[in-house]
């Protein structure tokens, strides 16, 4: 008898080799005691983490932090937790949030899936927000992309009743794909009026990265659905 074929278990990055600035290592050094989550299975206590309750919101792949830090210092009523394993992209974080004082955000340096599946309470988030996720561009790497039925449906379970998820992307085949698998979540509406895709909310800062391709002539697209 054959063993059966092993599903691919969804990851939320991919390991890039990256050295960190001498300003990035001393960024993670003195700041990952204070602001920091050591990973371990184990649900997330955010009132003693934060101190105070709060409106809480997950960011899966903050990337060097930019548009996370602006966040966070718009809405200080707000509790943030990014999550990123790129290094480099930590340290730049954390030496941010001791520049602006800053005091509504924690880190994990983690994969994202295996966060959500043991340290994420039910019910417990207000928001989720994955910005410009990895397009796999290749055919044959569409299988590698996180917006995928399973691990939305982990997300959505992550959400309380009336929590937002939005996502963005600059690739309109990703965008499509995204839309389709949401739009077939049956716990989670389209906030857009035509159903489809929403302007950009001012809540999300243009980052370097999207100001350089809208000079270029391209597109970004943002989706927000609200579970039911």
């Amino acid at each position: 008898m054959t063993n059966p074929p092993k599903h691919r278990r969804i990851r939320s990055f991919v390991l890039r080799a990256g050295r960190m600035t001498d300003a990035q290592q001393r960024g993670f050094d003195d700041g990952w005691a204070r602001w920091g989550i050591d990973y371990t299975p184990a649900l997330l206590d955010f009132d003693a983490l934060f101190g105070v309750p709060g409106e809480r919101v997950l960011e899966i792949g903050f990337g060097m932090g930019q548009s996370l830090l602006d966040m966070a210092e718009a809405n200080p009523e707000r509790q943030y937790i990014g999550i990123e394993v790129h290094r480099p992209g930590v340290g730049k974080l954390l030496a941010g949030i001791e520049a602006r004082d800053l005091r509504n955000i924690r880190v994990l340096c983690h994969d994202a899936v295996e966060v959500l599946e043991h340290c994420i309470a039910p019910a417990s988030l207000q928001r989720v927000q994955i910005f410009f996720p990895d397009p796999w561009h290749k055919k044959r790497h569409h299988k590698r992309r996180l917006i995928q039925a399973p691990f939305v449906e982990m997300l959505t379970s992550r959400l309380a009743p009336g929590g937002l998820l939005h996502l963005a992307t600059d690739w309109e085949p990703y965008a499509e794909q995204m839309l389709e698998v949401l739009n077939d979540c049956d716990a989670l509406e389209n906030c857009a009026v035509d159903g489809r895709f929403v302007p950009r909310p001012d809540e999300r800062p243009l980052t370097k990265f999207e100001r350089r391709g809208q000079r270029l002539g391209h597109g970004v697209w943002d989706l927000l659905y609200r579970r039911i």
